[in-house]
């Protein structure tokens, strides 16, 4: 219990650091989608902010960002995403494998997503925290056990403006190029390819999920034997 609130007091500073910055600098607008990058404290790493409109819903973006299944057809490098438990309709978790270039090893991680909505805006925020120690560790794959990343969807009358903050420290010795790759060419291939997603038909006439609230404290054990 101490390992798990130790965990959770961590991943909030993270969020606190990543999603409180002030100095987003921008590093590449193009085809409408603007890339930000900003210094973390006491990290290498750059969090990186990506803004832009899409043509859908607010239930639609939920629709594609819940359904991990489906992630290796349009997030950057994305090797395998199971999920591991679906825990209401707006939380879950999933497994994940990150393809990475020779000579970098592939990082791993799961992650637990949760979806709320401002009654009154209707903004909805999507937090999906690295969970450490769920499953088993692979042999050969880095695991990622710190990481932070938020969606927020403003609606905009037939249209949304999508934000999306992430840090991430990936661990392992992994060269510049690579972090450089990752931090520029990976959000705006992500967003281009979400834009083409949100299109299919299994996302036309998605709703928006009911908004309960989550249990924080979800036994490990039981994650685990659920994880195939």
């Amino acid at each position: 219990m101490n390992k798990i609130l130790l965990s959770s007091l961590f991943l909030l500073v993270i969020q606190l650091n990543v999603f409180g910055q002030s100095d987003w600098k921008l590093n590449t607008e193009k085809e409408g989608i603007k890339i930000y990058t900003s210094q973390v404290p006491d990290s290498k790493i750059k969090a990186i902010k990506v803004e832009c409109e899409v043509q859908a819903t607010p239930a639609q973006l939920v629709a594609v960002l819940m359904d991990v299944n489906n992630s290796t057809e349009w997030v950057y490098h994305t090797k395998s995403c199971t999920l591991i438990k679906q825990v209401s309709p707006s939380e879950l978790y999933y497994y994940s494998e990150v393809n990475l270039p020779w000579p970098a090893a592939n990082r791993d991680f799961v992650a637990h997503l949760t979806v709320s909505q401002n009654p009154v805006t209707k903004v909805v925020e999507i937090n999906g925290p690295a969970v450490p120690g769920f499953v088993p560790v692979k042999k050969g794959v880095v695991r990622i056990d710190h990481s932070s990343g938020k969606w927020t969807i403003i609606p905009c009358g037939d249209h949304v403006k999508v934000e999306y903050a992430l840090h991430v420290e990936p661990g392992g010795n992994i060269p510049a190029w690579m972090v450089n790759m990752f931090a520029t060419d990976g959000p705006m291939q992500i967003f281009k390819k979400l834009k083409l997603e949100l299109q299919k038909p299994a996302y036309k006439n998605a709703v928006l999920p009911s908004f309960e609230n989550y249990t924080a404290g979800t036994d490990r054990a039981e994650i685990k034997s659920s994880y195939r």
